[in-house]
């Protein structure tokens, strides 16, 4: 036998090696698949939370400055451009533009809020009032 020339046994994969590895790795992406993408899924809520907390803080700071929540007028906006001729403002209270919620909608203020002081709040992945899981509205008083 020729030293460069390996045995039979091994010169590779056969076919069914092959595809028995495909089926196992196909079984353990049909298992771990779905659970990953729930995750996901549980993320968007929990990063427009956070975001809205982000938002309450600003709008915080915005009134110590100020001695007043930003308008229902003025909105957000003012948490990173001066509104008009407001004195005392020494922002931007937030770096960068606003943000978007985790489904790239506006967040929606109120002054004053039906639940607070100002009601900052997401409507969720539908944009609409109500709901629930992804589709239920996410805000500063919870």
């Amino acid at each position: 036998m020729n030293q460069t020339t390996l045995p039979r046994r091994h010169a590779g994969f056969t076919l069914l090696e092959l595809l028995v590895v495909l089926a196992i790795l196909g079984m353990l992406g049909a298992l771990v698949g779905p659970r990953v993408l729930g995750q996901l899924d549980n993320a968007k809520p929990k990063t427009t939370l956070m975001q809205v907390k982000d938002l309450d803080n600003a709008a915080g700071m915005f009134k110590l400055d100020v001695g007043r929540y930003p308008t229902t007028q003025e909105g957000l906006d003012a948490l990173v451009a001066r509104p008009g001729t407001v004195t005392g403002w020494n922002g931007p209270y937030l770096r960068g533009e606003l943000p978007r919620d985790a489904w790239g909608n506006a967040f929606h203020y109120e002054n004053p809020g039906k639940r607070g002081d100002v009601d900052i709040y997401s409507l969720g992945a539908d944009n609409a009032a109500g709901g629930e899981g992804n589709n239920a509205d996410i805000g500063n008083w919870q």
